[in-house]
């Protein structure tokens, strides 16, 4: 079964469709928890810097999972080692929100007297998340046989990451 339009929906589960109901099922925690942690900490006195931006990422994202789920064929052979940097990078995603805990969230939002996290991978680099998308964003369609998605979809979140890690840094800056 190859080359048919959303053949995923047709299919009984494959190990294909369970990588693909992680990442939305994961896609959509992570989407829940920030909007908690962010509607917390705009009421402890946060700001939101670089909300012009905030909706591109959302659509990179959906478009993303939307073009995978539409065309992934739902047989195709998992690769061991992709499948193996996919884990690492999930145990990595774990550990960099377990570090940042009740601060993360999916917008940029400061405040003077927030805490600036410096522990677990913080300690080695200044933006893990970041890194956790970016080799997800290539791995995953890599993954699923879909290499072209990977290189599409890493130079247009290249773009409104560049843009991000300004805004971010701007705002991390003042907090040092």
């Amino acid at each position: 079964m190859t080359g048919n339009l959303g053949a995923i929906f047709t299919v009984a589960p494959t190990a294909v469709s369970w990588v693909l109901l992680y990442i939305i099922v994961q896609r959509l925690g992570e989407l829940v928890y920030a909007n908690s942690n962010t509607k917390r900490l705009i009421a402890e006195g946060g700001e939101e810097f670089g909300a012009d931006h905030y909706q591109y990422f959302i659509f990179l994202h959906s478009a993303w999972i939307a073009i995978i789920a539409l065309l992934v064929n739902p047989e195709y052979p998992l690769n061991p080692a992709f499948l193996a940097i996919f884990i690492a990078t999930q145990f990595l995603r774990f550990w960099t929100l377990a570090s940042i805990g009740r601060w993360w969230t999916t917008r940029v939002i400061s405040a003077p007297h927030f805490d600036r996290i410096k522990r677990g991978p913080y300690k080695y680099i200044s933006h893990p998340n970041y890194l956790v998308v970016v080799l997800e964003i290539a791995i995953i369609p890599l993954l699923l046989g879909l290499p072209w998605v990977a290189l599409v979809f890493s130079v247009l979140n290249a773009i409104l990451l560049r843009h991000r890690l300004g805004v971010e840094n701007a705002v991390l800056r003042e907090r040092n």
